[in-house]
């Protein structure tokens, strides 16, 4: 089994990562938006902030509804940081 925190509260995290337990993080845009994160710029800074926090995975999520929309998305993020 694999544990992964469902989160984009940055301390949250990093107790986790203390913990030596964790395996990645899953976060979206409505979790940064819930943690005050907003703006195109912010979002990717704080997926960075979270790949260096983490030795894991990170799984990100596109806003999109289209499918061009989110595969491009979807390239911008992978593009980002190898653990995404």
């Amino acid at each position: 089994m694999k544990f992964f925190i469902d989160t984009a509260n940055l301390e949250q995290i990093k107790e986790a990562q203390a913990l030596g337990v964790l395996d990645g993080v899953t976060t979206n845009p409505s979790l940064m938006a819930k943690e005050g994160i907003t703006g195109a710029e912010n979002i990717l800074q704080h997926y960075l902030d979270i790949c260096e926090a983490v030795e894991g995975d990170v799984s990100a999520e596109v806003i999109a509804t289209d499918y061009e929309g989110m595969v491009k998305q979807g390239e911008e993020l992978a593009a980002l940081h190898p653990q995404i």
